[in-house]
């Protein structure tokens, strides 16, 4: 099978955890690659997600490297022989890779978590307010390149949407709610986009307010996504060169310390509800 020119974030993935896990016992490539009768240049295909592998070659290798750690092992497993062709795939080529890998990385959560400052979160946002975000941050982007990312944001929503939706918990702090994108009636459709969810129970939602004491959190824009096992889980963050995931252990908890941080700053769910309702009123 000829290397991957494009790998996605998740077979990235799945070839770091490998490479962890040799690291882990002390191997050289070289050394799993024999084991394997392979390459080093193969071996290191593989762990950066340019070459496939099949499930039996990471049960062998989890083996030779002595983890012991069946859960993630069959994770692994799974990863290696998933072949997935979510919705995401038909804006292959159309959008940036980035689109599809948040798509698939979703598809595939046990839980979502975000939190969000600037803008009301993605997975809650009207087609409206979509579209007047895309054309204010990428000024002249043509109307053939906006709906397409307009639709492509609008299709995650199945994710909390769907037949067996995954638990979603978002934190928004009250000048997202505030900021018109738009206009007044997109802001209010907006802000019943977010309720209508609510009630729906398809997202658990705090709100930080304004005038909240001991917040420092204002640059912060994160989404934390649950992993079949803890090791697996992911981080999503803003960059300036866009959305930068985070796999490494140290800084996932950091990411969770954050969460915590701002969710202690947030209004409980009921209490954020009524103060949703509040704003939308004032519209």
């Amino acid at each position: 099978m000829p290397p991957r020119s494009n790998p996605t974030a998740r077979q990235v993935r799945l070839g770091t955890e490998l490479r962890r896990l040799r690291e882990a016992a002390g191997l050289k490539a070289r050394e799993a690659a024999a084991f394997l009768n392979s390459t080093s240049g193969q071996m290191s295909h593989v762990e950066l997600g340019i070459a496939a592998v099949s499930a039996e070659r990471v049960r062998r290798l989890a083996a030779y490297y002595a983890c012991t750690d069946e859960a993630l092992i069959e994770a692994l497993a799974t990863m290696a022989t998933d072949r997935t062709r979510g919705w995401w795939e038909e804006y292959r080529g159309v959008l940036s890779p980035v689109f599809m890998d948040t798509a698939e990385v979703e598809h595939h959560a046990t839980f979502l978590r975000e939190v969000v400052v600037t803008y009301v979160p993605g997975l809650l946002q009207t087609a409206d307010y979509a579209r007047a975000v895309y054309t204010y941050t990428h000024p002249g982007l043509p109307e053939s390149d906006v709906e397409p990312r307009v639709e492509h944001r609008m299709r995650r929503r199945a994710v909390i949407e769907g037949d067996a939706p995954t638990r979603y918990e978002t934190i928004i702090h009250e000048l997202a709610l505030r900021v018109r994108v738009a206009d007044r009636p997109v802001s209010r459709a907006q802000l019943q986009q977010i309720l209508d969810q609510i009630e729906q129970g398809n997202a658990t939602v705090r709100v930080v307010p304004i005038d909240q004491d001991g917040f420092g959190g204002a640059g912060i824009s994160m989404m934390y996504t649950g992993g079949p096992v803890s090791r697996l889980d992911t981080g999503l963050l803003d960059a300036p060169t866009g959305v930068a995931f985070i796999d490494a252990e140290a800084q996932l908890e950091r990411l969770r310390t954050l969460f915590r941080k701002v969710e202690a700053a947030s209004l409980e769910p009921t209490a954020s509800r009524d103060f949703i309702h509040r704003l939308a009123k004032e519209l």
